[in-house]
Order: C-alpha cells, then structure tokens, then sequence
C-alpha cells in the first residue's frame, strides 16, 4: 500500500485503486500499531471513500513531526569513494574502520523544512566545488523502533567538505534542500526483498551523464542492526526515517550542476525525480 501526501492531504493507493485517508495524518500513520492491517481493514470495510487517480508532477514529501536520520559506509563502494575523497586530509582510514566497526555511522540528517518531495529542488551547497546525490533506500520506522515501510531518499552530499575533514560532515550533509523523500510511503507487512535494486540516473542538457545501480543485498549491516542502534539511546515520539546508506557513488570527476536531473528508482516504491536548483 502506497502513502502519498498531496497539499497536505493523505491518499493511499492498493492494487491501483486510489482512496482518500480523510482525517489521517502521517503523524497518525507513524503512531498507529499495526497499521498496515488498520488501514487494509478500512478499505476493505468500505470505511474510506475511493477516488479517481490523481495526476501530479510535484508530491510533497511523505514526512510530518518525524526526524530524518541517516547511515554512513554501508557498503564496501561507499567506504572506497570516502576513503578517496579524505585521502589527502588524512582520513581515509576512518572509514575503513567504520565499515569494518560494530558500531555503525548514524547521523541526523534534517527534519521537515529542509527535505523536497518528488518534483522538488534540491541544493547544492554555494560553498562546496564537488556535490553527487546519494540514493538510499529509507525506512520509516514507527515510534516503537518497528519498521512500517519503506520510501526513496536521495541524500545530497558536499564531498569537497567532508573530504577536507570527518568532522565537517555535519556541515556537508544538513542545509536547506539537503534531502528529498518520496514518491510515496511504502506500507509494507514484510522487510523489502534483498535482490531490490536501486537505480539512478542524471540528465544534462536532456542527456544521460551518470547511471548506476545497485542491489541492497550488498548492504553489510542489516535493516534491523541500523535501528537497533538509532533507538538505543534516542526516542522517537513520532517516528522517524532512516536512510540506509548507498553504494553508488560517482567517480571524482563528477558533480552536480545547476538544472541537472536527479532520478532514483526503487521498485516497488516507485520513482523519485528531482532538479537541481
């Protein structure tokens, strides 16, 4: 089942029959226990009203009071692309032992204000000269630490920053338009396959210059390893997203630019399109 938000306005797809969540707040969906079985119920009760499809280029992102987290060098690609962009500053093997720690890298990421939905326009930091997007399969975990589905985010990263010094992370990953979510909230009663496959591409001028793809099974820490460790010490009164790392990253001669094209596709979630601004 398919969660969208469309002004402010929850609509849920199943079986491509489209139906109005009145009176429903993501909030609500986050604090509701069971609530893929909840809301299967309703529409299968005739309790909500369906409607015809809509049609919308731009979706606001499916996040309400929830924070967006996110984690770091969880693939063994990912690991090598930090190791490179820190090699001159003398950081490349923090990474390495990251990726090879039983702690995970967790890290904040931003909340509502600064994330764009499908459609939307993400950033590129004034004060950084190398920029890639990062797309990850998210979980959205309810405030019990239990995970209720999943979305598509793409994790905007200054690699100029972070390469000049671990510390700088905060300042390369959070600024406004630093994230996008979307298309939907994917409702789902199981954990995601592990053959999914993440898939990018970005256009310039309307012509391919980066693709890549990825399948979450070469993810070396778990779906449930990641929140275990995110809820050990940290509440979530209403939830939150977790970005589950990425394992395509560009080559050091790319970066983003002004107009170009960003789109990540995750089946079954959908597709998540976004501009540069």
């Amino acid at each position: 089942m398919k969660i969208y938000k469309v002004h402010e306005q929850l609509i849920a797809e199943r079986s491509e029959i489209f139906y109005d969540l009145e009176g429903w707040t993501l909030d609500q969906i986050f604090q509701t226990d069971k609530v893929f079985k909840v809301l299967s119920k309703l529409i299968d009760e005739g309790k909500v009203a369906a409607r015809a499809k809509f049609s919308s280029t731009t979706l606001e992102p499916p996040i309400e009071s929830q924070e967006l987290w996110a984690s770091g060098v969880t693939y063994l690609r990912s690991k090598a692309g930090r190791e490179e962009e820190s090699e001159a500053s003398g950081g490349a093997n923090f990474y390495d032992k990251v990726y090879h720690a039983d702690r995970p890298e967790l890290f904040f990421k931003a909340t509502r204000h600064r994330i764009v939905g499908h459609g939307g326009k993400v950033r590129i930091r004034r004060d950084s000269t190398w920029n890639v997007p990062e797309p990850e399969l998210t979980m959205a975990i309810n405030s019990h630490g239990k995970i209720i589905g999943y979305t598509i985010g793409n994790d905007m990263s200054s690699r100029s920053i972070e390469g000049e010094n671990p510390l700088y992370l905060p300042q390369a990953k959070t600024y406004d338009g630093c994230a996008s979510l979307g298309p939907c909230l994917l409702l789902a009663s199981e954990a995601m396959n592990p053959n999914t496959k993440i898939t990018i591409g970005i256009q310039r001028d309307g012509e391919i210059v980066f693709q890549d793809g990825i399948e979450i099974s070469q993810m070396k820490r778990s779906q449930e390893e990641l929140v275990s460790y995110l809820f050990s010490e940290c509440s979530f009164p209403f939830g939150c997203f977790l970005m589950t790392g990425t394992g395509i990253v560009p080559s050091k001669d790319f970066t983003l630019q002004s107009k170009d094209v960003i789109s990540i596709i995750i089946d079954p979630v959908g597709e998540l399109v976004n501009s540069v601004e």
